[in-house]
């Protein structure tokens, strides 16, 4: 009886050890083959660029059919020719587009306007409170716990400092 615990034992570490090795085996020899690849070359990047114009022009091409839609069926409903619809869409467009401010023309995050010190802040948060007390959205109580959990920095971004892009380490 020990004897043919001793060869399921033996049997069973043989099997185990024929997984391992395939296990250990069949990864090296993927990454072998992997660090045969040729690198990436130029024209890859040019193909990459290539595809993002395509997908641009693409979206470019069903935004505009989808204007053009959009203007056909109010035209309909409105009972006037799609000419004079499309021709009022795209007057509108171009004066959203002279009322935003170009990419350029924002403000860098270094050349925003200071915010007020922290004073200003807490008195500015004190007064939406008293306003949200008075219209009944906050009770004195909840004003008075987010006050004390502001001033606490409990509450780190309401303060002006550890929101997005704020500071953690004071």
């Amino acid at each position: 009886m020990s004897r043919t615990i001793r060869r399921k034992h033996l049997l069973a570490g043989l099997a185990t050890a024929g997984v391992l090795g395939v296990g250990i085996a069949a990864p090296t020899m993927a990454m072998a083959a992997d660090s045969t690849s040729p690198s990436p070359s130029a024209s890859a990047s040019a193909d990459k660029d290539s595809d993002r114009e395509r997908e641009r022009s693409d979206r470019q091409q069903k935004r505009s059919d989808r204007q053009a839609e959009f203007a056909e069926a109010l035209a309909a409903e409105l009972g006037v020719p799609a000419d004079e619809v499309t021709a009022a869409l795209e007057k509108l467009r171009e004066q959203r587009a002279a009322d935003r401010p170009e990419r350029g023309d924002r403000p860098e995050r270094g050349d925003r306007p200071e915010r007020g010190d922290s004073a200003d802040r807490q008195e500015a948060l004190t007064q939406r409170l008293a306003q949200a007390v008075e219209d009944g959205k906050l009770t004195q109580e909840q004003a008075d716990a987010i006050t004390a959990a502001v001033e606490a920095d409990v509450l780190r971004g309401l303060g002006g400092h550890g929101g997005p892009g704020g500071s953690e380490g004071k």
